[in-house]
């Protein structure tokens, strides 16, 4: 993309998605989404808003399956990649839009040591434990509490990670709240407490592709801004080493706007050529704990903008390198490298192993709570 391209585009005006003043209360309607091979039945609760914004939850790993957005013309587009089924959920290992848990990310070898205990939890990639091993919350049937339809339309699920699971301790009550507001924001809201002193980092792992049509549907040409002045390098495993390093000057800047496509192509980092693309975890600035800026991504084709707020310490930016096209998702989309945005707010990685990193501890009597905010809006 040009540099006067890029300039235009940056100075267009941005439209928010106001809601429309003849509709009624947002709406959420619980429905069937089918059954696994063992015949488990999965549900799924549909929010809707007044914004024209809707999106359908699911009880396979409280994931988001679908997510419609309008582009500049107001066609509506679903903009997450996933199945149709939820067998295809439970047999593929991507983490479709799912609540990944019960530690997010990667663990160096599966081992920790918590309260003077070491801790062993299953290993599942390239000798680390990736998104709480397998199965993890991804994979997890959870229990729908509540739903709510109004001036904006929610849903509360469930699941008990009872101890040992996965080999870690204690046992932990979960909860995601999935909201969607009159403007089109939706919020996840996830939440646990424990009997024993554990560790516990929460994500949710939608893919986006903010693209209006499958026949260009690469994400190499969406503008990339992560509110980050640093970030933590890793191995070759993709274990962060430890170290706090500033971004300037590096593959991992940033801070302003720029085409995905072209900082994989001018990167030089052996991360970037290791994955063939991103898989980094980015130091947020601003406090942990309120809700800030994250990342904002653009896509220049179809108008549509994400931006992602969160409380989280980090955000891992992962740009599908590992799509390697081998299967057909949704509306007969084949999901290729480079084909989405994925943007997890969450700990750093292995944090019980760095005492440099912000804590992933929970002790009884606390309770964790982190949230993920989705914007939506577009440039016209």
């Amino acid at each position: 993309m040009s540099l006067l391209r890029t300039a235009l585009i940056a100075t267009l005006c941005v439209i928010t998605f106001a809601a429309m003043p003849d509709a009624g209360a947002a709406q959420a309607q619980r429905a069937a989404f089918g059954a696994l091979a063992n015949g488990t039945r999965i549900e799924a609760v549909d929010l809707t808003g007044r914004s024209g914004i809707r999106v359908r939850i699911i009880t396979l790993g409280a994931r988001i399956q679908s997510l419609y957005a309008p582009d500049r013309t107001g066609k509506l587009g679903d903009i997450v990649l996933g199945f149709a089924t939820p067998q295809q959920y439970l047999d593929d290992g991507n983490y479709f839009g799912a609540t990944v848990g019960r530690f997010a990310n990667r663990i160096g070898k599966g081992r920790f040591t918590l309260g003077g205990h070491a801790y062993q939890v299953v290993v599942n990639d390239h000798g680390n434990s990736l998104h709480g091993g397998t199965p993890g919350f991804d994979k997890r049937v959870w229990k729908i509490e509540s739903t709510h339809s109004g001036p904006s339309a929610s849903v509360v699920m469930s699941y008990v990670s009872p101890d040992g699971e996965e080999g870690y301790p204690g046992t932990l009550h979960v909860t995601a709240t999935y909201t969607l507001s009159d403007s089109g924001a939706l919020r996840i809201d996830y939440r646990a407490t424990t009997d024993k002193l554990t560790i516990v980092n929460l994500s949710g792992h939608s893919y986006f592709n903010l693209a209006s049509s499958p026949a260009d549907f690469s994400t190499m040409h969406d503008l990339l801004q992560i509110n980050a002045s640093h970030y933590t390098p890793v191995d070759d495993t993709l274990i962060p080493t430890g170290t706090i390093a500033p971004v300037a000057g590096t593959p991992m800047d940033f801070r302003k706007a720029t085409p995905i496509g072209q900082r994989i192509r001018d990167g030089n980092d052996t991360q970037i050529r290791y994955c063939h693309g991103y898989d980094m975890n980015f130091v947020v600035d601003g406090r942990p704990g309120t809700l800030r800026l994250a990342a904002r991504v653009a896509d220049p084709r179809s108008g549509r903008i994400l931006e992602v707020y969160a409380t989280a310490p980090g955000i891992q930016y992962y740009s599908g390198n590992f799509l390697g096209g081998a299967f057909v998702g949704k509306h007969g989309i084949v999901y290729r490298q480079g084909d989405a945005v994925v943007l997890e707010p969450q700990d750093f990685p292995d944090a019980p192993n760095h005492s440099n990193f912000p804590s992933a501890a929970l002790a009884p009597g606390a309770a964790y709570h982190s949230v993920i905010e989705y914007r939506f809006s577009v440039k016209k």
